[in-house]
């Protein structure tokens, strides 16, 4: 019997930082403003994520599935033997790429909204014009890719947790439920 793991917000917030993000990626270089705001907007989203990480419902909240390195090992470890077990929410895998992601994404938006300050635009206008620009942009495009390597990790691994567990976690958030943890 299925149970409801994800509420509508982490959904939410998931798909739309989807989209957002794949949106200022395809962007950048072109689109400037574009760009731009669709940064801020991705910025709102995880500000929105950390929040609702600390006040939301029970398996949103980062203390239901936040673990240490070697218990996310240990999952991925048993998870390739085929001897893995179900988890309510996120498993220790997945709140590992949750950390990477957030993170991630966090750099790549504020790296961004530092460099459109360094042009004189933006909130952060004119409160960096002595930071290296060249470095920054650096910084900002490698935090990008970071990311959408990131992301294509994630798709794998929840194919690969998918097919391992016999549980379509693709439809479980879009539709907020997964199997009852055993």
């Amino acid at each position: 019997m299925p149970i409801v793991v994800w509420d509508l917000q982490v959904r939410l917030f998931h798909w739309s930082l989807v989209a957002f993000f794949a949106a200022a990626y395809l962007l950048e270089g072109n689109w400037r403003a574009l760009h731009t705001h669709i940064g801020y907007t991705v910025l709102l989203l995880v500000s929105f994520r950390l929040v609702w990480g600390a006040l939301g419902s029970p398996h949103a909240r980062f203390n239901d599935f936040i673990c240490s390195p070697t218990s996310s090992l240990q999952h991925l470890l048993a998870l390739w033997r085929g001897n893995a077990r179900r988890y309510g929410g996120h498993d220790p895998a997945g709140a590992a790429m949750i950390v990477a992601l957030l993170f991630a994404i966090t750099i790549t938006g504020l790296s961004g909204m530092t460099l459109y300050g360094m042009e004189g635009n933006g909130p952060l206008a004119g409160r960096f014009a002595n930071l290296p620009g060249g470095l920054l942009e650096r910084i900002h495009e490698l935090a990008a890719d970071t990311t959408t390597a990131l992301v294509c990790v994630h798709v794998a691994g929840v194919l690969f947790t998918s097919y391992r567990l016999r549980e379509n976690l693709i439809a479980a958030m879009i539709n907020g439920r997964k199997a009852k943890p055993e």
